[in-house]
């Protein structure tokens, strides 16, 4: 009995050591597969951003990574830091910062402590210094050596912090403070387009100089000195100062209007062309490596992407090439952080279903209703309700407040938004309702016309139905009928829904939406180049455009 007794404790020993060995190899395999799945959704966040691969991908740094390139991160807290230290200049002495601008009424400007904008100075660069540290943890330090932005960051931090030492120790009453010249540089480094187009114009400016200096000996021989020159002849080729730099040379001998004739033809018909072609020329070979760097890129990055999820499943002996399994891609696409539409068309999520009649005339209705010409019968009597509006205020324009007649108004408004009550109830009744809620113009349109409904029922409870004469009241800052009259006007934003529908009116909006965010780097440039002080307000509006 105690054998037997010993032999069924080491089974059960045997046993619980077997179970905890195959408990702990699930366990490593289940945080082998999770790190894989977020090493794919990381290198997939790359290839959307168009970032480099080429940083730590550890389970710790995986998430440290995201975190740094999160929204709140990068926009909420760094963009707010650099929107921060460049508004110093506001307030700091000497500030140009005053009510009016008006020599004789304008007060002092403000002179704050010392100390007071040292305190949120040092603030920042320790979120600079943060983030530096971060990052080059990140990428580590065989990257760190190629990074020149990086390095150049970390120069500019210990010139800033050194500077803010030396300020300190002189009470702040040092004449020359070297870091208030270098803040526009946390701008430029945080921004990609900003690096790409200063590149750029660094690349240029050669160019455009050896062209330049085909003129030299001329501007020489006619002006006081080089510089001058220089100034005059490049402001005379906008036709700016036309003809009074001219002037003064002209009255003394009329034979030098013939180099301003010459100048003038030549340099607006080849010189401005010819440093127009040279720019050109060198912003097209640069975009050209930028987009195939990009695109390199982000084909590495969704390579990297698939490799890792490869790895998760065992390639059959039989198979040919690797595959990745749809559950791991749904699983992936569903935690990377990407735009909701791109993510739908990938993952195809559908709509909820519409609702199953069995009635013939019901499905009639709903076909009908549920149609997409339904929707442009909308949209052009939407239109007809701009017009109508339109037409009855140039009308009653030059007419006094007293003399308007608003019957013709108020019974055009009653009936079009009980055709919107009738086209969203219709709508509802062919798509249901939860279909009819997933599609985001649907609840613009729901909500304007249960407004503009709840605002009518208040208006004929106030002043009654229209009847000829009828004018309601104005009661305080803006009456219910002027409320009606206003929320109105919306429905110009649903006529406005049937841009994406025509593909070039969608061309050309797109096309300038686009020319807005491309020219964020060269105003930038601009502005952290001319006026540090706006270069705030620059920061705060790229952070959320």
């Amino acid at each position: 009995m105690r054998r037997s007794g010993a032999v069924r404790l080491l089974l059960a020993l045997s046993r619980a050591a077997t179970h905890s060995f195959f408990l702990s190899d699930f366990a490593a395999a289940g945080a082998a597969e999770e790190l894989r799945i977020n090493q794919a959704v990381v290198f997939i966040e790359d290839a959307i951003q168009y970032r480099s691969i080429n940083h730590r991908v550890d389970s710790k740094s995986l998430w440290l990574y995201r975190w740094y390139y999160s929204r709140i991160c990068q926009c909420r807290i760094l963009s707010l830091t650099i929107t921060v230290i460049l508004a110093l200049a506001f307030i700091e002495t000497p500030s140009s910062l005053t009510v009016t601008s008006d020599v004789r009424y304008r007060l002092p400007a403000w002179d704050p402590p010392c100390g007071l904008t040292e305190s949120i100075e040092l603030l920042c660069f320790l979120v600079f210094v943060i983030d530096v540290s971060v990052k080059s943890y990140l990428i580590g330090w065989e990257e760190f050596w190629k990074n020149k932005w990086l390095m150049a960051y970390i120069l500019t931090l210990i010139i800033s912090l050194t500077d803010w030492v030396v300020s300190l120790s002189f009470f702040c009453t040092e004449t020359v403070r070297i870091r208030r010249i270098l803040r526009p540089f946390f701008l430029l480094q945080n921004s990609s387009m900003m690096k790409k187009t200063l590149k750029s114009i660094n690349s240029t400016l050669p160019e455009m100089a050896s062209a330049s200096l085909i003129t030299d000996k001329e501007w020489v021989g006619y002006f006081r000195n080089l510089p001058d020159s220089l100034t005059s002849l490049l402001v005379l080729l906008t036709t700016a100062n036309n003809p009074d730099v001219m002037i003064p040379a002209y009255s003394k001998n009329r034979a030098y209007s013939i180099f301003f004739i010459l100048f003038t033809v030549l340099g607006n018909l080849f010189l401005m062309n010819l440093l127009t072609a040279i720019i050109y020329n060198q912003f097209r070979g640069y975009l050209l490596k930028s987009v195939q760097s990009s695109l390199f890129r982000r084909r590495l990055g969704i390579r990297a992407a698939f490799e890792v999820l490869s790895s998760l499943k065992e390639t059959p002996a039989n198979a040919e090439q690797s595959y990745v399994s749809a559950g791991a891609l749904l699983q992936v696409l569903q935690k990377v952080e990407m735009d909701s539409r791109s993510r739908q068309a990938i993952m195809m999520v559908r709509h909820p279903p519409s609702p199953e009649y069995r009635s013939h005339f019901m499905r009639k209705m709903q076909f009908a209703f549920g149609h997409p010409y339904f929707g442009y019968l909308g949209n052009v009597v939407a239109l007809a309700n701009i017009v109508s509006i339109c037409v009855v205020l140039v009308l009653d324009a030059d007419k006094q407040p007293s003399e308007r007649d608003d019957y013709f108004l108020g019974t055009i408004n009653c009936f079009f938004i009980i055709y919107y009550l009738m086209e969203m109830l219709l709508k509802i009744l062919a798509m249901g309702l939860k279909r009819y809620l997933s599609y985001p113009s649907n609840r613009f349109d729901g909500l304007l016309t249960t407004i503009l409904l709840v605002l009518e029922i208040a208006t004929f409870a106030e002043y009654g139905f229209p009847h000829p004469g009828w004018r309601p009241e104005f009661v305080g800052l803006l009456s219910l009928w002027d409320m009606v009259r206003l929320v109105n006007m919306l429905i110009v934003f649903r006529f406005l829904r049937i841009i994406p529908n025509m593909k070039f009116m969608s061309l050309v909006v797109t096309t300038l939406l686009d020319l807005v965010k491309n020219l964020r780097a060269f105003a930038g440039i601009l502005v952290v180049s001319h006026d540090p002080e706006l270069s705030s307000t620059f920061s705060l509006l790229c952070c959320y455009l």
